[in-house]
């Protein structure tokens, strides 16, 4: 049995209003969706890296594991260096809180 090849153009002519409406509804919700999600992802990433930057901070072991020797270690530049990446932490956070609830109330849906 040889299948009948719909033709999509005059079937795309034929949907009515609604069709359409819900059609292009669809194609925007997902595509701001998936964008949505991306930035999730990328504040909670960004996140990560800066804690592990801070955390790198206090790293002021030996310069090799025989030498009693610390490696150079200055401690305004650290405090400074600390609190910047505290605070910049702190404000993803929040924008990351923000826009979770954002996303909850737009799609429904939890990340």
């Amino acid at each position: 049995m040889e299948e009948e090849i719909k033709p999509r153009f005059i079937d795309a002519l034929k949907r009515n209003n609604d069709q359409i409406r819900e059609d292009r509804a669809q194609t925007i919700g997902e595509d701001a969706e998936l964008i949505y999600k991306r930035v999730v992802e990328d504040i909670q990433l960004k996140i990560k890296r800066l804690e592990r930057e801070q955390e790198g901070l206090i790293d002021i072991s030996p310069l090799d594991k025989n030498s009693l020797t610390f490696a150079d270690f200055n401690s305004e530049t650290f405090v400074q260096k600390d609190i910047e990446l505290s605070l910049t932490i702190r404000n993803l956070n929040i924008q990351l809180e923000v826009t979770r609830k954002r996303f909850e109330y737009l799609f429904g849906k939890k990340i």
